[in-house]
């Protein structure tokens, strides 16, 4: 835990207006964040509809995002008495980035400010409105699909960076004390149908655990991140095996056909699960999970998911092999603190000492665990 009394970084989280299950991962980042770095967390209490739409009507006309915050006078719901080295934003999209707004005099408060946009997808970059968000206003972009990195720096004229997801590998590491991995298989949020119907036979016939969503919609509420990403981390840590696809695999309108790296593939191996399914088919996959077996591909176009457990089960050595290698290499390249480090060093800025110390000891884990 840090004890810094005068924190050097402000973290804006959209916690207060998200709720779903798909924003846990970036509240758990936050967390770390607060407890490593001693940053300070501020929530706007508003999406502020009403003031956002002035925003950006008067940011099309004049072209200046200083007139724009001049015309549209957003609430100032956090007032600032003193100076900060970075303002971190942090939203699962990019039509939220007004929310900086709400922080009185925001750009002149902070030496730097960065913003984080966990997904974005090509299709929709060239809306009218979106092109008002104040982009421009920040010193570095980062955002978590490497495919728009090129078209935000082209529209908004500033530096980006591809910052792929990651976890907080201290909470889904199942070491040192490993639970007994007493489901077969756990299959959460978007699924393949073939996939899903073959394994629900298998259970529905044989001695087989599977465990899968029952619930309806892709915006599943929670009341506390914290205690779901627990419930999470714990259902994985039993898991012998778990299911992965890229991001959005089944909502291509949306995406419009790109595939990009989902969160489920950092989670899943971060808890040591043998991970079956299709990562994209892109060169970042291959450079962020670059150690054997990271993921077993099966197709279910060709493959009959089933055949493959069978066949994995008759080689247990491989299978612990595959659990060790998963856990020790999440703990050495796909902890928070990483992609903390990597903005840090963007932006000119050190590490701090507990963050360092947190590293190290993410990297003594490992060892152990790789014995």
């Amino acid at each position: 835990m840090s004890t810094n009394s005068q924190p050097r970084t402000l973290i804006l989280s959209v916690r207060k207006l998200r709720s779903q299950v798909a924003n846990c991962c970036i509240y758990e980042w936050e967390d770390l964040l607060c407890d490593i770095e001693g940053a300070e967390l501020y929530s706007p209490p508003s999406e502020y509809n009403i003031y956002r739409k002035i925003y950006r009507a008067a940011r099309s006309v004049s072209g200046s995002d200083k007139f724009a915050r001049a015309i549209g006078s957003f609430p100032n719901d956090l007032p600032l008495d003193r100076e900060y080295e970075l303002l971190l934003v942090v939203v699962d999209n990019p039509w939220q980035l007004h929310l900086v707004n709400s922080i009185k005099g925001w750009r002149e408060k902070f030496r730097h400010a960065v913003c984080y946009v966990v997904e974005a997808w090509e299709p929709e970059l060239d809306d009218w409105a979106l092109k008002q968000e104040p982009f421009r206003s920040f010193d570095h972009i980062f955002v978590g699909v490497k495919h728009c990195v090129a078209a935000f720096a082209e529209r908004y004229g500033r530096p980006c960076t591809y910052l792929p997801p990651a976890v907080n590998t201290q909470r889904f590491c199942p070491y040192p004390n490993p639970p007994e991995r007493s489901i077969d298989v756990s299959y959460m949020g978007r699924r393949q149908p073939d996939i899903h119907n073959s394994l629900k036979n298998l259970s529905d016939h044989k001695n087989f655990f599977y465990y899968y969503d029952t619930v309806k919609g892709n915006y599943f509420m929670i009341n506390d991140h914290q205690e779901h990403r627990d419930l999470f981390a714990s259902i994985l840590q039993r898991s012998r095996y778990t299911i992965a696809y890229y991001a959005k695999f089944n909502s291509t309108e949306e995406t419009g056909g790109i595939q990009e790296i989902g969160y489920r593939f950092f989670e899943c191996t971060a808890a040591g699960t043998v991970l079956l399914g299709m990562p994209p088919n892109n060169k970042e996959f291959s450079q962020y999970f670059d150690w054997d077996d990271a993921v077993i591909k099966v197709d279910p176009r060709t493959t009959d998911i089933t055949d493959v457990i069978a066949e994995l089960d008759a080689q247990p050595e491989r299978l612990a092999q595959i659990s060790r290698n998963n856990i020790a290499n999440c703990l050495l390249k796909h902890d928070w603190t990483y992609r903390w480090k990597d903005i840090l060093m963007t932006v000119g800025l050190q590490p701090s000492e507990t963050t360092i110390k947190h590293i190290d000891h993410l990297h003594k884990l490992a060892a152990y665990i790789q014995g």
